[in-house]
């Protein structure tokens, strides 16, 4: 499954544009300082 695809033993697994991201902890440390959004928004289409 997918635990096996990306090598990372948590639930739920964040990807953006086909690339792996990381688990929750990941994504909270993340949002915390500002880098999610900043990923987010230069992956949007038209945001480059």
């Amino acid at each position: 499954g997918i635990k096996k695809f990306t090598s990372w033993p948590t639930i739920p697994q964040v990807f953006v544009k086909g690339e792996f991201i990381g688990g929750c902890d990941v994504i909270m440390s993340m949002h915390q300082s500002g880098e999610l959004e900043k990923l987010f928004a230069d992956s949007l289409p038209g945001n480059k």
